[in-house]
């Protein structure tokens, strides 16, 4: 069924922002300097999404005598140093970003990356300016998929969730958006295979950043 969002809300890695480059490179920095082997950039891609704890757990599963919290906190430093070197913004995204502000559609993002490096990456970028709100792992919610985070945003902005649109590239995002109440556009070009999204029954699969503008046609 089409809707007209009254709020939209994004998750940011894979979805906004190709950002595996800067993360693969920060985990096989911390891997390396605790003598674990590194992982290619497909691999670290399939790790993203749970949040920062999550993807160091799964890069050391192989080597269960490393210590994770000290490859956690090695990831963090290594990451937050180098938090916008080689990410950018999917082709296409900045311009349905323009398009929802012009149309006064309020936006906000919310993501398992913690927040503080979010907000960091979204101001190297310049994109910030166009979220009322930038929330992640460390502000006070549950990770996604828990419904916490979105219900509370859209309680701030005076939406039901029902009038929100939730876009993100990953099952947590859909698993969220399910969750929270809100209407669900999974998007094919980040790192979770089509089939797995398609297999959430998402109320949209998105192609193309510019198909999420036809949503409220």
């Amino acid at each position: 069924m089409p809707m007209t969002p009254k709020l939209v809300l994004f998750d940011l890695d894979g979805t906004l922002v190709d950002s595996a480059p800067d993360i693969a490179a920060a985990l096989n920095a911390a891997l390396a300097d605790l003598g674990q082997p590194t992982y290619p950039l497909p691999v670290v891609k399939s790790y993203v999404g749970d949040g920062a704890a999550k993807l160091v757990e799964r890069a050391a599963a192989p080597t269960p005598d490393v210590d994770q919290d000290l490859l956690l906190e090695r990831f963090k430093v290594q990451y937050a140093a180098n938090v916008c070197v080689a990410t950018k913004p999917y082709p296409g995204v900045v311009d349905v970003l323009e398009r929802l502000r012009a149309a006064g559609t309020p936006l906000a993002v919310v993501t398992n990356k913690p927040g503080g490096l979010a907000r960091a990456l979204l101001r190297a970028l310049a994109l910030d300016a166009f979220f009322a709100e930038i929330l992640g792992d460390g502000d006070g919610y549950p990770r996604k998929p828990a419904p916490e985070i979105a219900r509370a945003v859209c309680a701030r902005h005076g939406v039901a969730p029902a009038d929100t649109l939730l876009v993100g590239d990953g099952l947590p995002d859909v698993r969220l958006g399910r969750a929270a109440g809100c209407r669900v556009a999974a998007v094919t070009w980040g790192y979770t295979p089509r089939d797995q999204l398609a297999a959430e029954q998402p109320d949209w699969v998105v192609d193309a950043p510019a198909e999420l503008l036809a949503i409220g046609r």
